[in-house]
């Protein structure tokens, strides 16, 4: 598994000027997608819909509304 492309724009496009805020979004070889965000597992676990579920490998990253929004016109359709 490889990283093909960034989805949207640099962090540093979106005014991050040092290492402490870089959210982002790759799409990798395999058609998956790899985000760097905060990690907020243990503030919203709990607070999952009955319907949602987390593998005990699995973590719950937040990105900012910017970062996705820039990332908007890069996220195929299908």
């Amino acid at each position: 598994m490889k990283i093909v492309r960034r989805i949207g724009v640099s962090p540093r496009e979106r005014g991050s000027a040092t290492a402490e805020t870089c959210p982002d979004i790759f799409e990798l070889s395999d058609g998956n997608f790899a985000v760097i965000g905060t990690d907020a597992t243990d503030q919203l676990d709990g607070a999952l819909p009955p319907d949602a579920a987390r593998a005990a490998y699995e973590r719950i990253v937040v990105i900012s509304r910017q970062t996705l929004i820039g990332a908007k016109a890069d996220i195929p359709d299908a």
